[in-house]
């Protein structure tokens, strides 16, 4: 069976081309091996029963709920908080009703209180009735429940018990419902019903509905296969020319129509919540705190598209739980969106740092170790020579941008591009990590062979660029020695298989982000701790220009990176400014804000949408965060206690009598209630009065539409 031809012809069904993955670790020429085939078709649900994938895609997910809230099964809860009494009084006050509403039925049942509370029912009733047997009985019972009715009445409301079944018991009762696995899953109309697909059947693409139906109830489709398919049909519904290959692919494929590239229907382990039909995963949930606004007390949190686009910038000492808690899901679930059509993900991280097993990927690229069967460009896939000088002078000198000559890197893009374009003319590529420290050392036996390679090749005029960068070598402040320095510690034996120009597809480029790969970076982190911060710059700057440059920007661009120490400069915090716009977005993570210049730690803050800080921040990390989360109007209210000077006699006993019981004076309670405007959270709580495995955590989605920070639980 022709497996390849016919994941690609799937896809191509879906309105987007089948992107040409690169080669399969393995030696050289050896195809890529299948996968075992099953040993039969998985099992089917039991006889009554549906799968579970009907349960969740049934599962209701409010629209209106407030960006960063967890939407599966989400029960919207007031903006504002309603005045509830204590539980303690409100427990203790239902009690003591229940006690005194029993006390009065007794006194009354047994007549220690007299008969009076019977003269109605001799009032209203013809003596004939009491006469007539059973009847009367039936009359004179009915008027003992209604009295009964009548103090259940009084005295709940005078106990509140309604807000003690509202707050308790029916929770209780419902969970021991749910719990029990009788309640019914209630099951929508089929024009509503998601597993019924009522929006191909809108199209007139009756058969391939009924065929995903099909498939759905007997087990064969999971999450993932719903959010490819659906990501499918609104690319064919988008163009219309597609409709019947799209209807076709389904009919023959079923639930594994339009499949990956790669033929993954599922990751391998998944670690977290994910609800592909929103595209969110799950980080915790909000902690009944009063800080937390009430409408998000108790909800889950969680992120998406919609908010990574706006990049999100986490801090936390190391052992927060940064990588876990945040980097694990967050990357997980672009991966699965990645299968879905719907996501591209580059992993940037040490080695061993054990973001996603090697099977959650594409294209796994292992910088200095022998058995990486992939390779990265430095100049990230483009044929401009400006282009590849600008990028890569800022991945070399954009930390020091700042103490060059002009105070930026624009020096130092000039001088490589005097270098790549003419080697670029006269060899058809741009020049590998050696030959082009030899060109910035000025080694003159390599730009006579370069000057003779453009005379050869009729490029007499880019001579000229040769002689210019010649003759600026011999100026003071020259940034040549100091990219020559830099890429030495590329030019080491550790990467000698590495960088190659000349590598054909080995080496990968960003420029693949117009398809759904799923690509990590392990870098060379313990023994080349410059030469990995300095590569971890270049894809980050790289990352900014290939995102911003798609022609097809319908896949969300992100880019993780699990540690962005000394990789920040000014040129990348603007690019993280025009990720909005490119369906794109980043998640960096730093130990502390001190690992970015002084100068862009605010613009930092400003430039990202999504902020989390996670417990043992230090409080001047804190401070930033507490400057740019700003402050709200809250309402305090001021006690103060006034002692009482009593005057008349019997008080005064009174009085004396309560202090020796109490041991305090009598006092009266004078309370002052004023809005005041405070701090969201203070830069002493965030160091402070967050626990561990906690964080705050702000959000806002690409829409303008945002959240205030919120504790939220990582652990829940």
């Amino acid at each position: 069976m022709d497996t390849e031809g016919t994941t690609g012809s799937a896809y191509e069904a879906s309105g987007t081309a089948a992107p040409r993955l690169p080669r399969q670790a393995g030696p050289p020429g050896t195809p890529p091996p299948l996968p075992p085939r099953p040993a039969g078709p998985p099992p089917a649900p039991a006889a009554g029963t549906e799968p579970p994938f009907l349960a969740w895609l049934r599962t209701p997910r409010p629209d209106a709920a407030a960006p960063g809230v967890w939407r599966f099964g989400h029960r919207p809860r007031p903006a504002q908080e309603p005045d509830r009494v204590p539980g303690r009084q409100l427990i203790s006050g239902a009690v003591i009703s229940l006690l005194c509403g029993w006390l009065l039925w007794s006194l009354l049942w047994n007549g220690y209180l007299g008969h009076y509370w019977i003269w109605p029912l001799f009032a209203l009733t013809p003596d004939s009735w009491r006469q007539e047997g059973m009847f009367a009985v039936w009359v004179v019972y009915g008027y003992y429940t209604l009295c009964a009715l009548v103090l259940v009445v009084v005295f709940g409301r005078l106990g509140r018990w309604a807000q003690v079944w509202q707050r308790w018991i029916a929770p209780a009762l419902a969970r021991l419902w749910d719990d029990s696995g009788d309640a019914p899953a209630a099951v929508p109309e089929p024009e509503q019903d998601p597993a019924q697909w009522p929006r191909l059947r809108a199209a007139g693409a009756h058969d391939a509905a009924d065929r995903l139906a099909a498939d759905a109830r007997a087990g064969l489709m999971n999450d993932v296969d719903f959010a490819r398919v659906e990501r499918a049909w609104q690319s064919a519904r988008d163009r219309p020319g597609r409709l019947a290959a799209f209807t076709d692919t389904v009919l023959r494929h079923g639930a594994a129509a339009c499949a990956h590239p790669s033929g993954a229907r599922d990751l391998p382990v998944r670690a977290a919540r994910h609800d592909l039909v929103t595209g969110q995963v799950r980080l915790g949930a909000a902690v009944d705190d009063e800080r937390n606004p009430y409408g998000h007390r108790g909800a889950g949190c969680a992120l998406d598209p919609a908010l990574l686009g706006t990049s999100l910038l986490a801090v936390g000492p190391p052992g927060c739980g940064k990588t876990g808690r945040l980097v694990r899901p967050v990357l997980e679930s672009l991966c699965l969106q990645a299968l879905a059509g719907r996501a591209a993900v580059v992993a940037v991280g040490a080695a061993g740092a054990g973001l996603a097993p090697d099977d959650a990927f594409d294209v796994v690229v292992k910088i200095g170790r022998p058995d990486s069967a992939y390779d990265i460009d430095l100049y990230g896939g483009t044929d401009d020579p400006d282009e590849a000088a600008a990028v890569l002078a800022e991945g070399l000198v954009g930390d020091l941008a700042a103490a060059l000559p002009g105070g930026d890197g624009r020096r130092a893009a000039t001088a490589l591009a005097q270098l790549l374009g003419p080697y670029r003319a006269a060899h058809g590529r741009f020049p590998s990590v050696p030959e082009l420290r030899e060109l910035l050392d000025g080694d003159s036996p390599a730009l006579d062979a370069l000057r003779a390679a453009l005379k050869a090749g009729g490029h007499e005029t880019l001579a000229r660029e040769l002689d210019a960068r010649e003759r600026q070598a011999h100026r003071p402040g020259d940034p040549g020695p100091l990219l020559a320095d830099r890429l030495a510690l590329l030019d080491r034996p550790a990467f000698a298989g590495f960088f190659d120009t000349s590598a054909g597809d080995r080496a990968f480029s960003l420029r693949g982000l117009e398809h759904p790969l799923r690509v990590r970076v392990d870098l060379p982190e313990r023994g080349h701790a410059e030469a990995s911060r300095m590569l971890a710059r270049l894809l980050l700057a790289q990352f900014a220009e290939c995102a911003a440059g798609r022609t097809d920007r319908s896949l969300f661009a992100c880019l993780v990176l699990d540690d962005a120490t000394h990789t920040l400069t000014t040129e990348t915090v603007r690019g993280l400014g025009r990720l909005r716009s490119a369906h794109a977005g980043a998640v960096l993570t730093l130990r502390t804000l001190d690992d970015v210049p002084e100068a862009l730690r605010s613009a930092l803050l400003g430039a990202v949408g999504c902020r989390m800080a996670f417990s043992g921040v230090t409080t001047w990390d804190g401070a930033r965060f507490a400057e740019v989360w700003g402050k709200e109007w809250v309402e305090t209210r001021d006690v103060t206690d006034r002692q009482i000077i009593a005057h008349e006699p019997i008080t005064r006993v009174t009085h004396v009598v309560r202090r020796v019981i109490t041991g305090r004076a009598v006092t009266a309670q004078s309370v002052t209630v004023r809005k005041v405007e405070r701090e969201r959270w203070s830069a002493s709580e965030l160091a402070h009065a967050v626990p561990a495995g906690h964080a705050v955590l702000s959000v806002t989605s690409v829409r303008g539409g945002s959240a205030p920070p919120v504790l939220v639980d990582l652990e829940s």
